[in-house]
Formats: structure tokens, sequence, C-alpha cells
């Protein structure tokens, strides 16, 4: 059995090592079409106020030039984000890693633990391709909902939800 101090190191070590993971840069690569990601990136953007983390929209017009080892389509499926040492990083570690860099929502470092890990990314896999539906759900009740067509459903455009009287 450790003694105390061995305990007490390794405790340290711990807290040392997921100090610097989080003081790492991130780099998010996200989709911009989505209400649901869109506001998530805008509440990171106005918690980081250590500039730890910088924002990429798939959707802009020079992101293969910029980005072409990322695959937009599959980026559009799974969040992805790199670590400052160009470690790429998928899903719920990336949401994770950038909630932790900002110091809130530390509770979520329980969806990383090993038994839970494997549910929590089902779940994550199960939101992240039904994100426009739900952020069709979530918006329907908003006056000023999202005006994007993926999440106004199949046969919408943006301009026939701009004229939508049903707000």
């Amino acid at each position: 059995m450790p003694n105390m101090q061995t305990q007490i190191l390794q405790l340290r070590l711990t807290h040392q090592t997921i100090r610097n993971v989080t003081a790492m840069k991130l780099t998010i690569f996200y989709d911009s079409q989505c209400p649901l990601c869109s506001a998530e990136i805008n509440q990171l953007r106005l918690l980081d106020l250590n500039d730890r983390l910088r924002f990429e929209d798939l959707h802009a017009p020079d992101f293969m030039k910029r980005f072409p080892y990322i695959d937009p389509v599959h980026a559009n499926r799974i969040l992805h984000g790199q670590l400052e040492n160009g470690q790429m990083i998928f899903g719920l570690d990336v949401t994770c890693r950038a909630w932790a860099a900002v110091g809130k929502h530390r509770w979520l470092a329980i969806l990383r633990w090993p038994v839970i890990r494997r549910i929590a990314d089902l779940c994550y896999l199960f939101f992240a391709r039904y994100r426009h539906v739900i952020s069709r759900f979530v918006a329907s009740g908003i006056k000023n909902r999202p005006d994007c067509a993926q999440c106004q459903g199949p046969g919408w455009s943006a301009s026939e939800a701009k004229n939508d009287t049903r707000r």
C-alpha cells in the first residue's frame, strides 16, 4: 500500500497534467449553420478570456484551403478539434476540453470517465446526427427562431423560414 507522501505526489502530478492539458490551446472546427452549435460557440467566445480557443467555421469560403487535412463532411458529422501540438480530438473530447479551457462546466469531466465515456460517446453521436432536428424542436417555441433550412426540416429553405407566419 502506497504511503501518504506517494499518494499526495500522485494527486499533484494528476492535477498538474489536467492543468497542462486545459492550458493547451484548442482549435474547434464547428458548423456555423447549426443554431445549437453556434450558440455554444458564442458562449465559449464570451468566456474565453485567456484566448485559449480558436474557432474555425466549416462553411468559411477558404476553409479547405487553410485546412486541407480536415474533411468538412466528416467534421460536420462529429465535432473536430485540434490541440496546439497538432493532435486531433473528436466529439465530447472537444466539448470537454473547450469548457475546461474557459473554466466552466467542469462536471463534464465525468463524461470522460472510462465506464461513462462509452455511453456518453454513443449519446453524443446520436445528438450530433440529429442536432438539426433537435434545433428545430428547441427553437419551435422561440419567437425569433433560427432561419436555418436544415433546422426547419425537409422542403424548407432559409427564405421560406423567414416568411413563415407561424412565429
